[in-house]
């Protein structure tokens, strides 16, 4: 089974503003149109079997409805793995795991910077403590400001990792969206999976190379962002900027399966 880790989808309704957003957010054009039906059928065209999607609650109120939405995916799209969503401001966060895991959701996404919250957020701790064996938890990492300005971060990703052992992380875009020398200082060559997601179009040859050097192989997945791009771009062009072949890119895509396949 071959794995795209990292994508998104929006309902119909909102998938154009939420475009408008991520293109505003990021300077750069989405592809598709967003919604789940275009995700489908891109990650079918570019050869894979499955595909994460995530989403997250930018406000506690947006809790449940984020999580109908992941469940509503999980029902509707055979080949999708849904991701369900957590917020220290919501309350009742506790029962929404466990709704989250009695329709078989198995991840929760975290994005501290359109959530509004830190990852080193005292709040977030009985979240991961209760998330520990039930859950993996991708976390969106990096961003334009340095680590200490950030609500994410390479080095408060690794805290959350040693303070709670055991809780499976993704540390999305490869350690942190324009933090990867950061992450090669704390976080590359740990047991902390990362995904290549919004990384190929803007890290450097040798920064590339020293990520794939030094962290565990298996611990590598492949993760395209759509809708930012699209899962057969991108599958292009970590094979050309690595001068991987197909076999070794099909590695990154099948590692997922030691999580999922369970």
């Amino acid at each position: 089974m071959l794995y795209d880790v990292h994508t998104h989808a929006f309902h119909p309704k909102i998938a154009h503003k939420v475009l408008e957003q991520l293109n505003g957010h990021y300077g750069i054009q989405a592809i598709g149109n967003g919604t789940a039906e275009d995700l489908a059928q891109r990650v079918t065209d570019a050869g894979l079997d499955r595909f994460v999607v995530h989403t997250a609650a930018t406000a506690p109120e947006q809790v449940i409805p984020a999580n109908n939405w992941a469940i509503d995916l999980a029902q509707r799209f055979e080949q999708a793995i849904p991701f369900g969503s957590v917020h220290p401001g919501f309350e009742g966060w506790e029962a929404q795991l466990d709704k989250l895991e009695s329709h078989g959701i198995k991840g929760l996404k975290i994005h501290p910077e359109f959530q509004q919250f830190w990852l080193d957020d005292p709040a977030l701790e009985p979240i991961f403590e209760a998330a520990r064996g039930r859950f993996t938890i991708m976390v969106h990492v990096g961003d334009k400001a340095q680590p200490q300005d950030n609500p994410s971060c390479p080095y408060k990703l690794m805290q959350v990792a040693k303070n709670f052992p055991g809780l499976t992380l993704i540390a999305a875009h490869m350690g942190g969206y324009l933090h990867w020398k950061w992450a090669l200082d704390e976080l590359i060559g740990s047991d902390v999976y990362i995904d290549t997601s919004s990384t190929i179009p803007y890290i450097d040859d040798a920064t590339l190379a020293e990520i794939f050097r030094r962290h565990p192989r298996e611990r590598i997945l492949f993760g395209s962002d759509y809708p930012l791009f699209d899962p057969g771009t991108e599958a292009q062009r970590l094979k050309l900027r690595l001068g991987f072949s197909d076999a070794e890119v099909e590695e990154l895509m099948t590692n997922p399966a030691q999580l999922f396949e369970s």
